[in-house]
Parts: C-alpha cells; sequence; structure tokens
C-alpha cells in the first residue's frame, strides 16, 4: 500500500514524516529530499537544467538552488518547466522505491504537490497535513533563511490546503506536536 503524505509549506510534513518513521514495517520515500539527489546526480535532469536555466544553475557540477528558486518562485512557467523536467525522473524513481520496498506493509511517500502533480495516483490513500497560514509562515521563517513575501510566494504556488484536504482520505491538523501525536496511531490500523 502506498499512503501520499501532503500539505503546503511549513505544514510539518516533516514533523509527521518523523513521527511516522518510529513505526516498523514502512518505508518512506520523500520527493523532495530525492528529487534535489536526482537533480544533482542524473545526467537527464542536468542536460535539461542547463538548456532551459542557463550554464548558472550548476556552480563546480552542483545545483545552484538559490539561483534557479529566484527563477522558479517568481515566474509560474518556469516552474511548470523545471517539474516537467524534474517529475518524471522523480516518479521513476519511486515505483523503484516502491518495487523495491514491496514486503513493507506501507510505502509513505511524503510529496508536497502531490495534487498538482498528479502524484497522488500513484497512491491508495492520501494525508494531508494542515496548519494555519501564520504558523506555517513562522515555521518557515525560523527553517529558512527566507521573507515573509517569498515564503508567502510559495504558499501562492502550492494549492490550497483546503483544496488539499477535500481530497485527502485524511486530514492531520498539525499545530502542537502533542495533538499530531496523539492523532497519528489512527492511520497505523488502515
Amino acid at each position: 500500500m502506498v499512503i501520499g503524505l501532503t500539505g503546503g509549506i511549513g505544514s510539518g510534513k516533516s514533523t509527521v514524516i518523523r513521527m511516522f518513521s518510529k513505526f516498523k514495517n514502512n518505508a518512506i520515500y520523500i520527493a523532495d529530499d530525492e528529487a534535489k539527489k536526482l537533480m544533482n546526480s542524473s545526467d537527464e535532469i542536468k542536460t535539461k537544467l542547463i538548456s532551459e536555466f542557463g550554464k548558472e544553475v550548476y556552480i563546480n557540477d552542483v545545483l545552484n538552488k538559490p539561483y534557479l528558486a529566484n527563477i522558479v518562485f517568481n515566474d509560474k512557467e518556469k516552474l511548470a518547466i523545471l517539474n516537467t523536467i524534474v517529475h518524471p525522473v522523480v516518479n521513476d524513481h519511486l515505483q523503484k522505491f516502491i518495487l523495491k520496498n514491496k514486503d513493507k506493509a506501507y510505502v509513505l511517500y511524503e510529496n508536497a504537490i502531490l495534487f498538482e502533480n498528479g502524484s497522488n495516483s500513484f497512491c491508495d490513500k492520501i494525508i494531508t497535513v494542515t496548519a494555519p497560514e501564520k504558523i506555517r509562515i513562522e515555521r518557515v521563517l525560523k527553517r529558512d533563511a527566507s521573507t515573509i513575501d517569498a515564503v508567502k510566494s510559495r504558499i501562492q504556488n502550492q494549492w490550497n490546503q483546503n483544496k488539499k484536504a477535500i481530497q485527502s482520505n485524511y486530514i492531520i491538523e498539525n499545530t502542537t506536536l502533542s495533538k499530531t501525536e496523539k492523532k497519528l496511531p489512527i492511520f497505523i490500523l488502515f
């Protein structure tokens, strides 16, 4: 079984993933982490990114994240192009991961843009992690060297969390650790 876990930036997906990682007999795939690795290791991705965004997208063969983020988070068309380059490679990688872990009770597949990129089609069940926007912004500001405007821009590039929640099987409102931890055991049953 593949369980998709999604939520907007700052909702606390990583916190929920850490909670799930305590349970045995599951495998966890974090799309963003794997995409970053693949953007530095896949020749296919590198060639296409350089062609589309210029040689500056890599410095000493390492992805220049600030350069790329500045482009794609200020231009929805460029973000869509980036997604069409990276997502097919990540999806292939995910499918191999699922096959490799078919002996597990479930694969937890974390993807912030699960619905936006159609990856929900790989999932048997979907959990959306939510939190009030103010809390989400505060979390991102603490975590990243960012500005409120930059965080709001990233939020606007993702689906509204209510839209995700409507299409999900389960919702975890992640406002405090203790409340979130109390909700988690329910999800182990499905």
